[in-house]
């Protein structure tokens, strides 16, 4: 009797153990700011619901994930992926499609934060920026990015094809709603790497996103194209950084679930958990990245609204990234670029 009591009890612990390694997932986003924002709004809060998430750091590498899928070893249950991949990811089968009754009504969330098989994370963009204890003109539109005589010295720009070349057509006088028209054209790629070469010798190239605001800092260049959240992490830590809002370039990142694995019921309750209007509010309290889900604005305030892309303000002027162009016509203008970069 007393030998079966043990034997129930010890089974009794390993289902419990069972249980709760189920709930332990793997959650994989990009790092930095980012990643810390994400630990103190979503991570750390769902433990206490008893969803234990070990996060990891990629740099988007799609053929990672399309390898756990192909050999049946998933061992990412939630990622995080740009929008250039969503679709891709979609059609190649490698993410699940989502039921969205088991994360949030969709009319909560922006138009853009709902896709087939990605559910927006939040909404950042690609902006000019200064430093403001070193440059005393401030930037009025692009043409001063490209304009060396009026603002000496360098400029740092994202090493590719991407943003550079609808940056350069702003700065030739494109309005922002015709950038991706003309820059499908022959010519209109012509005319964005033309203008382009006119800044080649003044441009420091970066890489990483936290290169941008270090060369601002040090004051190795006096502009930069910077991600928004990267300004708003330098000015946390008390750099004077400002940002020139009009013509920047905003996008969205989205939660996917991998298909295959074996933890999809806790990957929905993590996903539906940050897709929450508290929860996203507290993430852009911690960087100033745009929530996804409207309601989360009522619980902003002015100061966190005023430095998200998605303010009035700030969006007034802004383009979206374009997806379909980049998905269709990328390829060549990146091979391009890294052919016209070497000259």
């Amino acid at each position: 009797m007393k030998k079966s009591l043990i034997a129930l009890a010890s089974l009794s612990a390993c289902l419990t153990l069972s249980a709760h390694a189920q709930e332990a997932i793997t959650v994989v986003n990009f790092g930095g700011a980012n990643a810390n924002a994400q630990k103190v709004a979503y991570y750390e809060p769902i433990a206490k619901e008893g969803i234990k998430v070990t996060a990891v750091e990629y740099n988007g590498e799609q053929a990672k994930i399309k390898a756990m899928v192909d050999t049946k070893n998933v061992t990412w249950d939630v990622v995080e992926v740009e929008s250039p991949d969503v679709a891709r990811g979609c059609d190649e089968g490698l993410f699940e499609k989502l039921d969205y009754s088991r994360i949030a009504p969709k009319a909560d969330l922006l138009p853009s934060a709902v896709s087939e098989c990605g559910v927006g994370v939040f909404v950042w963009s690609t902006v000019m920026a200064y430093n403001g204890d070193k440059l005393k003109t401030a930037p009025t539109s692009w043409a001063d990015f490209f304009d060396t005589k009026k603002i000496p010295g360098k400029r740092g720009m994202r090493k590719g094809a991407r943003y550079n070349l609808e940056f350069a057509l702003l700065a030739d006088g494109v309005k922002p709603a015709d950038v991706y028209k003309v820059l499908a054209t022959k010519d209109g790629a012509e005319r964005a790497f033309k203008k382009l070469t006119e800044l080649k010798p003044s441009i420091q190239w970066w890489e990483a996103g936290a290169q941008a605001p270090q060369f601002l800092v040090a004051g190795d260049v006096v502009l930069s194209t910077v991600y928004n959240g990267r300004v708003d992490a330098a000015n946390r830590e008390g750099r004077n950084l400002q940002i020139y809002w009009p013509g920047g370039i905003y996008d969205l990142d989205y939660w996917v679930i991998p298909k295959g694995t074996a933890k999809k019921d806790a990957a929905y309750k993590f996903i539906a958990y940050a897709s929450k209007p508290e929860n996203q509010a507290v993430y852009a309290q911690n960087i100033a990245y745009g929530p996804t889900n409207k309601k989360a604005l009522a619980k902003l305030d002015k100061k966190v609204l005023d430095n998200l892309p998605t303010s009035d303000k700030n969006a007034k002027d802004s383009l979206q990234f374009n997806t379909t162009f980049w998905a269709d016509q990328g390829e060549a203008l990146e091979k391009r670029f890294a052919a016209w970069a070497t000259q």
